[in-house]
């Protein structure tokens, strides 16, 4: 039975899209939250913080994140098939603490997955009432658009204070920190991860306006070419909107991407990205520019064009410079459904010697592959992501299995391997392989899951003094 869901209004939305963040409030009763509280409490002083095993030691937890109204806000920005991924983590601010500098997360470790389109969400939930100088988390609203400190911290900090059971979702780049806890009581703060499985195909919140400017963000707004064409991505719309730039402008708006202000350079490749063919040319030499930021950006441009850009960017795999080949495989990821004819490419890219190329390409599998697989035979494919389950690079492994786990029932043949992956080395690699044999959703799958949850569980009941 499907869960019932509150989902966002277009203003929430549009909200999201610009500052990173949504806040929403469950309405459990106090003592609720107490008892997740109190739970917490016991496990500090019994055992220390169990990180990811949060979660079955303290199953009220899911409570939370099943609410309507978390639901729906995680459904408005992940897509309607997102899930819950398995690292989560209490975040303990004792009393007296000097915080933390602000910052993005990593992917555990994988750094080079950071996408202005959101795929990746953290929640942040409070078991107990949170005011500022107990330490509450701050944000740098908008802040996940940007790479550098600099950049972020022109943003106004914003601390997220709130009563129990207040739950903000936040875009996974968004630049944050736990702030000083300067009051007599301890704060807990619970973080878990959330990623998107399905690319967009229709807005998935409560939508009821087509045009972003018909929100009235304003025209003088800080990003106006980067908010409206995420809003198009979250609603379906294919890559390639038109703005009407000149050839003149083409030119200024080429040598801004080797701006030393981030800003600028975003601005910039985001209006060029909307252009069209007409700046294919130009941006092609960018993207073998010698310069991380300009190949980096010309690469946010490029994918933005559409399918005029797609035959330079398979021409771009075949480069001799390994980074070129990483930026183009991560380009074409991002466009989805537009990149389709790349697929015989990066399917080749996965296996090349960089294994950069090799995590930008299976990840772009899963994004593109998920979006044609009625139409296009993917068992290649599916053979290549499946020998990259076994790659020396975690983060490739990793990659594999996830868009393995896209591919759905497509994965079949990949069931022995990822059914070995169980036992992987890396603990979100044995997540994401038993992610894909959920996916794939065959007996055969579905046995080979169960035998493993059964095996591995882990009680939350059973401690040193009840053993049995």
């Amino acid at each position: 039975m499907s869960k019932h869901a509150l989902k966002l209004t277009d203003a929430e939305m549009q909200d999201f899209i610009i500052n990173g963040y949504v806040k929403v409030k469950v309405d459990f009763p106090p003592s609720f939250h107490e008892n997740v509280y109190q739970q917490l409490d016991e496990m500090f002083e019994e055992t220390g913080n169990l990180g990811n095993n949060v979660l079955p030691l303290i199953p009220e937890i899911q409570e939370v994140f099943d609410h309507p109204v978390v639901h729906g806000a995680m459904q408005s920005v992940l897509g309607e098939d997102y899930a819950m991924h398995s690292h989560r983590y209490c975040h303990f601010n004792q009393q007296g603490s000097e915080g933390q500098n602000f910052h993005k997360d990593s992917y555990e470790g994988d750094e080079q997955i950071r996408r202005h389109r959101c795929r990746w969400t953290m929640a942040f939930y409070y078991p107990q009432d949170v005011t500022e100088d107990m330490g509450s988390t701050a944000v740098l609203p908008g802040s996940q658009y940007y790479e550098t400190g600099e950049s972020a911290h022109q943003q106004p900090d914003l601390a997220l204070t709130g009563e129990a059971g207040t739950v903000t979702i936040v875009h996974y780049d968004l630049w944050h920190r736990a702030m000083p806890n300067q009051s007599d009581k301890k704060r807990y703060m619970l973080k878990f991860l959330f990623i998107r499985l399905d690319e967009p195909q229709t807005p998935a919140w409560k939508n009821n306006t087509a045009d972003w400017h018909a929100l009235g963000n304003g025209e003088t707004s800080e990003h106006p070419e980067l908010w409206a064409s995420l809003w198009d991505w979250y609603s379906g719309k294919q890559n390639g909107v038109a703005n009407g730039v000149s050839r003149t402008e083409v030119d200024t708006l080429i040598g801004i991407l080797n701006s030393d202000n981030e800003r600028d350079r975003l601005n910039a490749a985001y209006r060029l990205g909307r252009i069209g063919a007409t700046a294919v040319p130009v941006l092609k030499q960018a993207l073998y520019s010698r310069s991380d930021a300009i190949r980096e950006y010309a690469g946010y441009a490029l994918s933005l064009t559409g399918a005029s850009a797609v035959p330079t960017l398979i021409d771009a795999l075949q480069a001799t410079d390994d980074s070129v080949r990483a930026s183009a495989a991560f380009a074409l990821a991002d466009m989805g459904k537009t990149a389709q004819e790349a697929i015989p490419t990066l399917t080749r890219a996965a296996q090349d010697p960089d294994e950069r190329v090799r995590r930008n390409a299976t990840e772009g599998l899963g994004l593109i592959g998920q979006q044609v697989s009625e139409n296009m035979d993917l068992s290649e494919t599916v053979e290549v992501l499946t020998t990259r389950l076994r790659d020396d690079h975690y983060a490739v492994r990793d990659n594999a299995a996830r868009s393995l786990a896209k591919l759905g029932t497509l994965a079949e043949p990949a069931i022995p391997t990822l059914v070995a992956q169980l036992e992987d080395e890396n603990r979100y690699v044995r997540f994401h392989a038993a992610l894909a044999l959920k996916q794939i959703k065959t007996p055969e799958a579905q046995n080979a899951l169960f035998n493993h949850l059964f095996a591995s569980r882990w009680c939350a009941l059973t401690t040193r003094g009840t053993p049995y």
